[in-house]
């Protein structure tokens, strides 16, 4: 074993283990009191960036001193989007197995690019979109198996631009993708 493996880039598995542990800790009891929290951040312009060091520090700082820092400087400059008290655009946009799926991947390091980068996040992913394709009751088209499969976008504006694609695309019977548009097409939004 090597000395960069041993250590867990300069942690210990130990160190490791001790702070992870501190930080879901930390995360279940920001669950726990994020009600009581102001929504919106209270932090003037530049008052978060005005906290931190001018420059990167040469030498780490202890997890707990690391800890504090987000109570200090960073909470109270946030929004609080898991707040039941928060409203608008789309809120409580994590959950705990959703937490916990992020730490095993980001301990994983799966890049997940396509199947020849990891079959196993592929397949994975197309299995579950098969089963939300099944949940939600879409065609058998909209399966891995059938015409057209599924993909996850990964904004509400991406999606948007996806499905006015689609339905140029389907208007013209594919016209408008190999020759331009035409003009006869008229997409109406709003602010």
């Amino acid at each position: 074993m090597t000395d960069r493996q041993q250590t867990g880039y300069h942690m210990s598995p130990e160190d490791f283990r001790r702070h992870g542990h501190a930080l879901v800790d930390w995360i279940a009891a920001y669950w726990q009191r994020v009600e009581s929290l102001p929504v919106r951040s209270r932090a003037a312009p530049g008052e978060v960036a005005a906290a931190l060091p001018g420059s990167a520090p040469e030498r780490g700082e202890p997890f707990a001193a690391m800890l504090e820092d987000v109570e200090r400087v960073i909470l109270p400059g946030l929004t609080h989007w898991q707040s039941p008290n928060f409203f608008a655009y789309f809120p409580a946009n994590t959950s705990a197995p959703s937490v916990l799926g992020e730490l095993l991947a980001a301990g994983l390091g799966v890049q997940g690019m396509l199947w020849a980068t990891s079959p196993a996040c592929t397949e994975l992913e197309t299995r579950v979109l098969d089963w939300l394709a099944e949940l939600l009751g879409l065609p058998a088209a909209f399966r891995s198996d059938g015409g057209g499969g599924g993909v996850i976008q990964d904004s509400a504006s991406g999606a948007a631009l996806c499905a006015l694609l689609a339905a140029r695309e389907r208007a013209s019977d594919g016209a408008a993708n190999e020759r331009g548009c035409d003009r006869r097409l008229t997409a109406y939004a709003s602010t």
